[in-house]
Parts: structure tokens; sequence; C-alpha cells
């Protein structure tokens, strides 16, 4: 990555320089890597900055959202980058060098097209060190028990490489590629560049990133292989001053390498002292030894790097385990392993870290709704679809999610407690309303009936008076006259032909409470049809539904008094569900959204006489609800209880179940059922 922010920021055709004997243009190699140093050292140091930033803010967390199967799906692609990378010193070609996305894809297909051009000598050199290698390391497996500490296997194909080359004169005979110079001593530190932060903050940033991730994935690797725990904090703040100090002495960005610290832990490393160990002998090396290895070849470096890839390339056996485990852990496997090939390990790592997250967030907008049934003979409450043996309540549903209701399952939570429970709620309310409305327009139009045949009777009666000076019955004696007659269970064929008459087809208008001196008596009227004495009552069943019951006053003035329709009375629905109660254990938390869409279900529900309440709800959740303006009159803390065994008690006992009900267990109940 420090590579190529350096080819972009100083491209060779920025440094050409005309030859003043043949007229022509060449690259000032000098200039381009003195400014290309530049451009590393400030990368570097900016990179260090922001690193040691982010772990004093605690940044760290973040790393707990790199799970198990992301960690070693993106070790092992940038595994498959390290071995890619070293194919051109296995093969001795020279493939054009790519960055951005795609460019493992680029660089494979450029090595695979130079493979006719392959450099024998330097092929035969790393198949050799291959087999060495692997040879080696297996007798060292074997003989682990016995040796007190593991052999150098590497440090001594080292060695005998170097020494092979120096004296076969590999280089000269063969054009093998070798290390070539290498520099001693430590350069004098410097001020890097400020003026370059701005052009390489994205790159810097970027960089601490993925040096981050690589370092805690490889920490949390080696961590479950032996037991150990990483801080993720300190490894940022640790990082950070190394890639910091190293700025000032013209040092590029560093991070854990793969390769070599797979060496170092089958090599038998395990502590700092490791660590400090070969600090030592690549300080020494710097300073003293560095001339010492010029002629090794490049080949063995390549093949000591691919053979110690081994154990990485050993994680695609996670495929066939995750297949059976778990299938979106796979998921999350191949997505971090193919994002991380085809965008690099910075675009990679981000894809993934979206990808997971995005698992998460489905599972749990996809969690499990079911409903619970009691264990006999215990307080237990299960899914009755997983346990046989689990006995509803009567009159009581208990609904559970298997996730906490957030803005984003808030909605699929109400269409599966509308699912489980068997009552289309929406529909119900939708009906009802209209219902209301319908009846409200009726009862109307009957009262304005009403109120007309009212005033045509008394002008009859009293017309009828004044001309034959006969006696005439008000409305309410005809109405006591009826009243009385049916109560002797008789009635004449003129007095029910005067009634029918009377009637005209309308309205029947009959007193069901006397008045009194103090007050005006209650009124009740029967739309279309005979009367019946057996209608009588502060409620009628009327011949299509309608019932209303009317005040009259002292001045024979009528009024409304409507009463609450009931979809039960309706006879579009029959239920036995008398109450809901709803499992809120598994809720951790509860946002805006949730808490109105539960304050929604105890309004709808209400509407159909269906009680709700809450269990298991935790304090940090009830705090929440209070926050959010949840409780008020209609909703109380009445409404929530410690456990759903204590809810299902209140609601037996408030609704009228004289005991908890009681079920004869089976001889396997508590062997069958699986808690």
């Amino acid at each position: 990555m420090v590579g190529s922010v350096t080819v972009r920021l100083a491209p060779d055709v920025d440094f050409l320089k005309t030859n003043g004997t043949n007229i022509t243009t060449e690259v000032d190699i000098t200039a381009r890597d003195s400014y290309r140093v530049q451009v590393a050292a400030a990368t570097t140091v900016l990179g260090g900055l922001i690193q040691v930033v982010l772990g004093l803010v605690k940044f760290g967390f973040v790393g707990t959202y790199l799970s198990e199967p992301l960690v070693r799906a993106y070790t092992t692609a940038a595994a498959a980058h390290a071995v890619v990378a070293q194919l051109k010193y296995i093969f001795g070609v020279s493939p054009t060098r790519f960055s951005g996305p795609l460019s493992l894809v680029y660089t494979l297909k450029d090595v695979c097209s130079l493979l006719p051009h392959t450099h024998l000598p330097t092929l035969v050199v790393s198949a050799v060190s291959m087999v060495f290698l692997i040879a080696a390391k297996e007798f060292n497996s074997f003989l682990r028990p016995k040796l007190p500490v593991p052999i150098p296997v590497e440090l001594i194909t080292i060695v005998a490489g170097t020494l092979i080359s120096s004296y076969s004169h590999l280089n000269g005979n063969y054009t093998i590629s070798v290390v070539g110079e290498i520099p001693s001593g430590l350069s004098s530190p410097s001020v890097p560049d400020v003026s370059l932060f701005g052009e390489v903050i994205g790159d810097a940033f970027a960089l601490a990133i993925v040096g981050y991730a690589i370092s805690i994935s490889l920490g949390k690797t080696f961590a479950l292989k032996h037991g150990y725990k990483v801080d993720s904090n300190q490894e940022l703040v640790a990082l950070g001053l190394s890639n910091t100090v190293g700025g000032f002495f013209q040092c590029y960005s560093v991070c854990p390498s793969m390769s070599r610290s797979l060496i170092q832990e089958t090599t038998g490393g395990k502590t700092q002292m490791a660590g400090v160990a070969s600090a030592l002998v690549v300080l020494v090396t710097i300073l003293k030894l560095g001339p010492l290895f010029q002629e090794l070849p490049k080949a063995i470096l390549a093949a000591i790097v691919f053979v110690n890839l081994k154990g990485m390339f050993k994680q695609y056996s996670d495929i066939v385990t995750l297949w059976k485990r778990s299938k979106i852990d796979l998921v999350v496997w191949l997505v971090t392993w193919v994002s991380t090939l085809l965008f690099n390990l910075d675009l990679g790592l981000a894809a993934s870290i979206i990808f997971a997250l995005l698992t998460v967030i489905f599972r749990t907008q996809m969690p499990t709704y079911s409903v619970l049934g009691n264990v006999p003979g215990t307080e237990l409450y299960v899914d009755i679809e997983t346990h046989k043996e689990a006995r509803e309540i009567p009159g009581v549903t208990i609904f559970r999610s298997s996730a906490t209701v957030y803005f984003a399952n808030a909605e699929l939570y109400l269409e599966a407690l509308k699912e489980k429970s068997g009552l289309d709620i929406s529909k119900m309310i939708i009906y009802k309303r209209r219902q209301e409305a319908k009846q409200r327009r009726r009862e109307r139009r009957a009262e304005r009936r009403a109120k007309r045949q009212a005033k045509r009777e008394r002008r009859a009666q009293g017309a009828a008076k004044r001309q034959s000076g006969a006696p005439v019955l008000s409305v309410e004696e005809d109405a006591s006259r009826w009243a009385d007659t049916c109560m002797d269970g008789a009635i004449t064929d003129n007095e029910e032909q005067g009634w029918t008459e009377r009637e005209n087809g309308t309205v029947f208008v009959i007193p069901v409470t006397p008045r009194t001196p103090d007050g005006p008596c209650r009124w009740e009227y029967l739309k279309g049809g005979d009367p019946d004495c057996t209608s009588l009552g502060w409620m009628s069943e009327l011949q299509d539904g309608d019932t209303t019951t009317l005040g009259s006053s002292s001045d024979d003035t009528l009024s409304r008094d409507l009463e609450r329709v009931s979809l039960g009375s309706l006879g579009k629905w029959t239920w036995d569900i008398h109450s809901i109660i709803i499992d809120l254990s598994t809720a951790n938390f509860i946002d805006t959204v949730a808490i109105k869409t539960v304050k929604n279900i105890f309004q709808d529900f209400s509407e159909i006489d269906v009680d709700i309440y809450l269990a298991g709800c935790q304090a940090s959740v009830v705090e929440q609800l209070e926050r959010g303006d949840f409780f008020s009159e209609s909703i109380t803390k009445r409404s929530l209880f410690a456990s759903v065994h204590d809810a299902v008690l209140y609601c037996l006992n408030h609704r009228g179940a004289t005991s908890f009900p009681r079920y004869e267990p089976s001889m396997d109940t508590y062997n069958s059922t699986k808690l």
C-alpha cells in the first residue's frame, strides 16, 4: 500500500532527464527514489499518528466486529495475496505492477502469460528450497517431542543458500536474482515533509485501519490457538508509536507480517523474548551483517514464505466445517474471502465488516416468533411447536420473539403477533368502525323518525280531543299498556291491530325506567317489526342489530345516548382470547419506534376487549419505556410483570378463572421436554 502511494505521487515521468550525448531521456533514479522516500516517510508518520489517536479514544472496539469466520477468511485471502506476490520470484519473471481493485487478478493473469518465459535456474532453486523446507519441517515435527528446541530450518536454509550462491556465483553464471546491496547502518532522523500530509491523508488512514486489522486478525488467530487475550487498543497504540518513530528514520509503515509471524510460531517462539531476539538479529544484520546476505537468492526467500503459509491454506477446511454448523457464518467467510481477493486488503476489509453487520441486522429482522405454553407441574413456559408437552393457557396467548424489538423489525413484530394470536386486528377494527359509523347513521335516522312520529301522534291526539272529546292515550300510556299486557302474557287482537296501525312500520318508543320528579325517564326505541317484550332492556337486540337509548326531558325533547358497539354483537368474528402476554425477556433495549408499536398494540387490542401485558422486562427497558412516555392513564405499570407466570396468574384471576389449569403430566414429561 505504501508502494502504491509512492508510485502515484512520484511516477517515473516526473523524473525524466535528457542525456546530452545521444539526445535521449532516462529516469533520474536517485532523485525519484529520494522523493519516494519522503512520501513513504510522510505516509508512515501520519498513519502512525492516526493509530495512536484511535487507540487513545478506544477505537479498538471495532475489533469486536471481526468475528472468527471473518478473521480466518481475511487472513486466508491475505495469504493468497502473499503467494501471488512471491510468484514472480519463484518463476523468475517480471510481471507488470498493478494496484487498486482486481490487482490480484491482473497480476495473476500477467504471471500466467509469462510462464512460457520462466527462468529455469530460478525455478530449480525454488523447487529445491521448497522440497528441503517441507521435508525438514516434517522431520522437525516428528522429533519435536524429543528436542528441547525446534530446529531453525529457515535459518539453516538462508545460510546454506547464501553460501552456495556466493561460491557458485549463481547471479553471474545463471542470472539468478539475488538480494543485492544492503545498506549498512541507520539513517539519521529527519522530520518528514509536512506539506505532503494533505495528499496522503486518505492513504494514511486506510493504511492505519488495514494495519490494525491485520494485527488484530493475526493476534486473534494465535490467541485462540494458544489461549491468551489480545488488547485491541494496546495494539493500536503500539503500532502507532512504531510507525510514528520509524517514520522519522525513513521507515516504511509496519504491521504484523503473516509469513514472518507464522515462521516465528512454527519455530517455537511464544513470548515477547522471541520478538526481542528477532529485533536484535535484524539490528545486527543492518549494522554489520547486511553485506553477507547480498548473494542470497530471492527465490529462497519466496520459497520460505510460500512454505510457511501452509497453515493459512489449511483454513480452507473451514468451508466444510461451517457448511455443517452455520450457513450464515459460511456466507460471511466466503464473502470476506472473495472481497479481500478482489478489492485488496483495505476495501475488502470494509466490505467484509459491512456484510457481517448486515447479517446481524438480517437475523434480528427475521427472528423466531413463538407462542409459549406451560410445562405441566412447573412455572416454565416454552414454545408449544417444539415442545409437545407444553399446554396453552385457556384464553391467554403468550407471545415471544427471539430478538429485541427495534425500528428494523417493529412492523414485522406486529404482523407476527397478529398471525400467532389468530386475530387480524386491522380488519377487525376497520369493520368495527364502519359498523359504528353505520349504526350512528341509522340512529340519527331513527331518532328523526321517532320525533316525527311522536309529533304526529300528539297532533292527532289533540285534534281528536278537540273534535270528539274522547279520551286519547299518550305515547307513554300506550307503551305502558303494551308493556303491562306483555307482562300479563296476552295481547288482544284489537290492541295488536292498534299497535300495528300506530307503528306504521317505523319505530316503537318504549320507556324502560319510570319518570322521577327530579329527572327524565329512560327510553328505548326498536326500529321496524313488531315489538317483543323479550327485547326490552338497556341493550336490545334488533332485527338489523341496531340499539339506541334515548332520554326524554320534561318538555318532551329526545336526546341520544350511544352505547359502544362490540365486535361480538356484530357477529362478524368470535374468539376465545381475553389476554395476550408479550414476553420481552429477550429485549435488551427498546427504541422510540418500538415503543410506539407496543403502545399501538395496547390500543388496538383494547378495541376488541383483549388485555395486553408485558412480562420479563429488564430494568433498562422499563427506564426506556418511562423516558419514551409509554405509560399513561390507559397504560399503567400494572401491565408489567416480572415473569410470564406472574402475568398468567393475574390474567386468570382478573378474568374470573378460579384456579390455574391443571394437567395430568405423562410419565416422561420431564425426560422428553427439551429446556
